[in-house]
This record gives structure tokens, sequence and C-alpha cells, in this order.
């Protein structure tokens, strides 16, 4: 018959299954490769693992946990807790896949109530490492023990134990060590497991969480009935001591949580906490809608603080869009954005008369709401990109250092003249002399004009004088007769920081010194800055810190040495440098002419960008057509 093949023997029909396969033929994937593909999905590094089995453990009405992390969460992972354990008969059922106990017809996908309704957590952990979990229920004498290595249960007993689960991961992505090579520094694989588990126990006030990490404490959180006392307690006593709490209830919806005063801003959006039924999320039409709130409240590239707890009904939002459940979406977006615009907004408007604030939603017309300018405008650009994502969104408010700059080996001097910098327009490649320009005035408080027998010289002033005191940090820091005056504080400030940021804070703390900034711990998760470099007496210090943490927010922690020293300096000099729009006198431009004189390298800012652009007088010829 045509199309069919016979085949003879066993030998035939593995020839042709290779042929099919070589051939680009349509086969089945054994059950072990999809078992791996479908937990590349859920299990993308350790801190995964970390919010599965925590998630777990909170819908087993858990209220005490304790997570053992051993070289970040690459060597091994511990999570035991006290909440209502297994069945001796549920226990293997659990590590099949698509196993749950939250969902009984299809219905039930869109009304799920709890974390960890997939079906896929366990299967998808153990199909790429060991776990050994202990687990009892409180009606049990006896508990049950079960080891699965590879998707393979291996052993399953009987075991004495208190009641609750205690599950042990090792040999962590040993079964796909392609997975494994892409594993960052232990520390960083820690940074994120701490994030994971701070954010988890932000939304969960009532369960005390205690971390370990190499056999030491590094986080001990209480459980509170209180959530500014747990913010506190996470986010650092000064982060939240400057928040306004804010709750509104319209219908089966509720908006609470915590957002900063205008006055207190951070410099990325770190600090965005968005929850919708206590499941954090990234969330762009949430993060659209802050935003919108305090727009002409606070100043350009700066961001509040919020931590929102969007609360709705199950049916009202689907948290099935994303394998890690990191994003949702909601069925009624336009309401949800107005409702979080209006909850910030009334908060804000008890402490600044002048905001303007939407009336209650009870009236019958809703366009005599008034609200922040170009608000209809703004809705409609993040319903639009809500619509298109289906949830996915996320703005990239800010790009690392170790993108822009260009890296020298260690202890190199560099005068810039490579080819990068050469062939970067507007930037003249052979040397120039400042002081010998001629001053003609400032454009836009920004920009110096000079004038020059080769044509006209614009200097960024701000770039101009970030560079002078990069230079002079970073050859204060390695030269003693050019130390950095540092000035002592008369009243030292105290930072109050989160677990994660007081570690890394910690191992800075040598190169702040050599800056002039004597910064040391104060007890806790605290630090408190002494003394400040002159060059920074207009810095507020707990600005600059929260700052500096925020720039060192994610892939810029795991750099060397040498890196995080030139990113450091390129900070304190970015924040010490005149800033735009300002205006100078003729003798502070006379100034930082002689300083740009002076340094090694004036061409361009630490960040990359040009100090000065030279207009040739052919270039000015040609644009009024002389030529």
């Amino acid at each position: 018959m045509t199309g069919q093949v016979f085949v003879k023997d066993l030998n035939e029909c593995l020839y042709l299954k290779r042929v099919f396969i070589l051939s680009g033929k349509i086969v089945v994937l054994p059950e072990e490769l999809t078992r791996k593909i479908a937990a590349g999905e859920v299990v993308e590094r350790p801190a995964s693992i970390v919010k599965e089995l925590l998630e777990n453990a909170i819908d087993a009405g858990a209220t005490d946990i304790t997570v053992h992390l051993e070289r970040g969460g690459c060597g091994s992972i511990r999570i035991v807790d006290n909440g209502e354990g297994l069945d001796a008969m549920d226990v293997p059922l659990a590590f099949e896949r698509y196993a749950t106990s939250k969902i009984y017809q299809f219905d039930d996908i869109y009304k799920v109530a709890s974390y960890g309704f997939r079906g896929e957590a366990l299967p998808s952990i153990a199909s790429v490492s060991r776990v050994e979990m202990i687990t009892r229920k409180r009606s049990s004498l006896s508990g049950t023990k079960i080891t699965v290595e590879a998707g393979q249960v291996k052993m399953i007993s009987e075991a004495g134990c208190p009641v609750g689960t205690s599950v042990f991961i090792s040999r962590i992505f040993d079964p796909v060590p392609v997975r494994k090579k892409f594993l960052k520094t232990d520390t960083t694989e820690q940074g994120h497991c701490m994030d994971v588990i701070t954010k988890m126990a932000l939304a969960h006030t009532g369960v005390r969480m205690r971390v370990t990490a190499n056999g030491k404490d590094v986080l001990n959180i209480p459980a509170t009935e209180d959530e500014s006392e747990r913010a506190s307690l996470i986010l650092g006593m000064d982060s939240v001591r400057n928040m306004l709490p804010v709750k509104l209830t319209k219908g089966e919806m509720t908006i609470s949580g915590f957002i900063s005063r205008p006055e207190q801003t951070r410099s990325g959006t770190k600090h965005l906490y968005f929850y919708v039924n206590r499941r954090y999320v990234r969330d762009y039409l949430l993060n659209h809608a802050v935003m919108t709130a305090y727009r002409r409240l606070i100043e350009a590239k700066r961001y509040p603080s919020v931590v929102l707890f969007v609360d709705l009904p199950h049916h009202d939002v689907d948290v099935n869009v994303h394998p890690a459940k990191m994003e949702v979406r909601f069925r009624n977006p336009r309401s949800i954005y107005d409702m979080t615009v209006e909850t910030l907004v009334s908060a804000l408007a008890s402490i600044l008369p002048g905001v303007a604030m939407p009336v209650s939603a009870g009236l019958p017309d809703e366009g005599t709401r008034q609200y922040p300018a170009g608000y209809r405008m703004r809705v409609e650009e993040a319903l639009k990109r809500y619509t298109l994502s289906s949830g996915h969104g996320k703005l990239f408010f800010h790009q690392g250092l170790v993108h822009s700059e260009k890296r020298h080996p260690e202890g190199e001097d560099f005068d810039g003249r490579d080819e990068e910098t050469m062939n970067h327009p507007g930037v003249p490649g052979g040397s120039l002399v400042f002081s010998d320009l001629d001053y003609l005035g400032q454009v836009a408080g920004t920009y110096l004009v000079f004038s020059s027998p080769e044509g006209l010289t614009i200097v960024d002033q701000h770039a101009a004088h970030e560079r002078v005191l990069f230079e002079r940090i970073k050859d204060g820091s390695r030269r003693e007769g050019d130390k950095i005056i540092s000035q002592r504080l008369l009243i030292p400030e105290v930072v109050s920081l989160s677990a994660a940021d007081f570690t890394f804070l910690s191992e800075c703390l040598d190169i702040l010194e050599a800056t002039g900034m004597e910064v040391e711990p104060f007890g806790g998760n605290a630090v408190v800055v002494k003394s400040m470099p002159v060059m920074l007496s207009h810095v507020q210090p707990v600005e600059m810190i929260l700052d500096f943490l925020d720039d060192f927010s994610g892939e810029e922690r795991r750099m060397n040495v040498q890196g995080r020293k030139d990113m450091i300096f390129a900070f304190l000099a970015c924040k010490g440098a005149v800033k735009a729009n300002h205006c100078l006198s003729a003798s502070e431009v006379s100034a930082l002419c002689q300083d740009l004189d002076k340094t090694s390298f004036s061409a361009t800012c630490p960040h990359g960008r040009p100090v000065h652009v030279l207009f040739e007088l052919k270039d000015l010829e040609k644009m009024f057509r002389r030529k």
C-alpha cells in the first residue's frame, strides 16, 4: 500500500528510526527528555527551587519555615516547614507530572486560590536533582521518607519525623550539566535566593522565616500581625519610616500597601514590589500606573519605593500565563489601572494639597474626575502595551555601567586613544588645552561654549566635572600623597538595609574607605556613615548609600575587584559632579578648564559619553553654505 513501510526485524526498525530523525521527521520524545524540558521552564536556577518549595510550604499552612543554603543554593537546599504534611499514599503521587490537589476540572484553572497549582514543581525539581523528602501529617503516628533522583523513585519508607515537611535538594543540575555551566557565582546565586525569600516574606506576615547560608544565620524574621512591621524588618526601618500607608476597597477588590513620599526616591525600580492575591508578580500595567500617580511629583530618572497588594476575586485574574507564575493577566485591566492610580494619588494628596485627587467612584459622570495631566493618554498607552504583551513587559530604566565602560587590565594607565574613542564622532583625536579656549557662554545651563582657531568647542559641564572627580578619586585611592580629604559628619547617619544589601555593602567597605567615606556596621543589617569626602559634602549620605545599592542591583554585584572599584569611583564622581541646568560663573568655568587640562584623559566621562564636541570651521561653513 502506498505510504506504508513494512519492517522485517528490529535492526531495520532502528535503522529507519535514525533515518527519520536525520531527515527531520516528526518523532515522539521519550518521557525522560520531556521531563527535563518541562523542568527547564520551571527551574532556571537554585532560586527557582527555593520559590517553588516555599510556595508549597505556604499552601500547606506553614507558620514556621527554615531555609538552609549551601554554596548559595548551588550545593544543596533544605527547606523545613511545620505545615500539614502529606499522607503516605500521596507522597509518591506528588512526584508525578500534573499531579495536584488544586484542580479537578478545567474551570478550576481560573479559580486557583493557592500557589502550587501547576502540578510540575516537585517532578521538575526531581528530574534535575536529587530530592529527599520526609513528611508527616498531624493525624499520622509516623512519617514517610522518599528519595527521587533524576526523576526516578529510588526509595520510599516509613520514618519518624515531626509534623510538617522537610525537603532536601542536592546534586542540583547534575543530570543536565549544560544548565549547571550557566550558573553564576555562589554569592550571586545566594542573592537570587534571598531575593525570592524576602519577596515571599513581605506578603506573608504570619509566617516566621529563618535562613542560614553555609551554617551561618543570614535572615531571621519573626511572624508579625502588622504589615508595616514586617516591611521594616525586611526592607529596613529607614525605608518604611518614609512611606505612606495606602488602602482602597471597591466592591470585591482591595488595593493596600505602602508608598514612599515624593521627596524619598530611588535611582532604580528595584524597590517596586507588586503582589496580586499575595503572589509577587512583574506587571507593566501596575508599574505604569504607579509612575502615572507620581508624575510631576518626583524628578526625572527617580523612582518611588512601593509595596502594593492587589486583592481581587481569583476568577478575575489569570495566573497561568507564565511558567514561573511571575506574570498575570487581568480580566479588567482598565479598572485595575484606574484604581491603582486613585489609591496612590489619594494618599499623596493627603500630604500634598496641590495634587489632583480623583473624587469618589460613586459620581455618575466619570468624566468629571480630576486625574494627573495626560492621564487618559497614558492609560490608553499602558492598556495597548498590556494587550500586546499579555502581561509581559518591563521598562529597562537604566543600564549598568558594565555595558558602557571599556574595561582595561588592572593597574594599566590608559589615555583613551583606543580605536573606539578615536572613531567616536565629535571627539577630536589630538590633545586639547581647554584653558586656551575663549569662553563664550553657557547654553541651557548645561553646555559650555568655547571659541578657538579650529572652530567651535562645546563642553558638557557634568561630563567634564565627572571625569575630573573620577580621576581624582582614582588617584587618591591608590597614592598616599594624593589621599582624598574627608570630613566627619556632625551627626553620623544610620542606614537600615535589607539582608542582601547589607551583605554586599559589607564587601565594599574597604573600597569606600579608600574614597574618603567612613562606613561601619551598626548592628543587625544597619550601617553608620561617619565621614564623607569633601567633594561630596553636598550629597545626602543616606540617599547616596541607597542609590549606590540600587546601581549595584544585578549583574554588577559579581564584578571582579577592579571592575567594582571603577564602578564605585564612577558612581561617586557622578554624585559629586555639577549637574545639568546649573549656571556656572566665569571663574568656575576657568577652574573646570584648568582641572581638565590636568586630567590625563578628558575625552569622555567615566560612562563613555563625550566630554566635548568640536565643530570645525569647515563644518560651520558647510552649514551656512559658504562652501
